[in-house]
């Protein structure tokens, strides 16, 4: 990758429907110049894709809430079932290693919702809540 690569990079991160043309002149290319290089960094695999940034609060989930997840087994295949049977709610799930096993955040439409899944959750693990007040 050279320099032009991560201009480009960081201008489809900035804005990914951005025309071809319009981001050769921003990187001072041709269109189709920024085309093929941008073909070339999805074929390598440094792109693997474009997305949409959306406002979850505005969505209906408001409540942003991080979890420390502590398995008390070595078997978390019931905990990792549930999750997966949660996708209003569950925006990612980070193995990590610390405190806990993961790290799971999470959006919910009200306490109310967080609350009843807290309960589901407990059946499973113990848990350390953080509920994001900004950002």
């Amino acid at each position: 990758m050279d320099h032009i690569d991560h201009q480009i990079i960081e201008q489809l991160k900035q804005n990914g429907r951005i025309t071809m043309k319009q981001l050769g002149e921003k990187v001072h290319l041709t269109g189709q110049a920024a085309a093929t290089r941008v073909a070339r960094l999805e074929d390598q695999g440094m792109i693997e894709g474009y997305t949409i940034k959306t406002n979850p609060a505005r969505l209906g989930y408001p409540v942003h809430v991080f979890l420390t997840i502590i398995t008390q087994h070595v078997h978390h295949q019931p905990y990792l079932a549930f999750i997966q049977n949660q996708p209003d709610y569950v925006v990612a799930n980070y193995k990590v290693s610390g405190k806990g096993c993961y790290l799971l955040e999470c959006r919910f439409p009200s306490n109310v919702e967080l609350d009843q899944f807290l309960v589901e959750l407990n059946q499973y693990v113990n848990y350390q809540l953080s509920i994001v007040v900004s950002g």
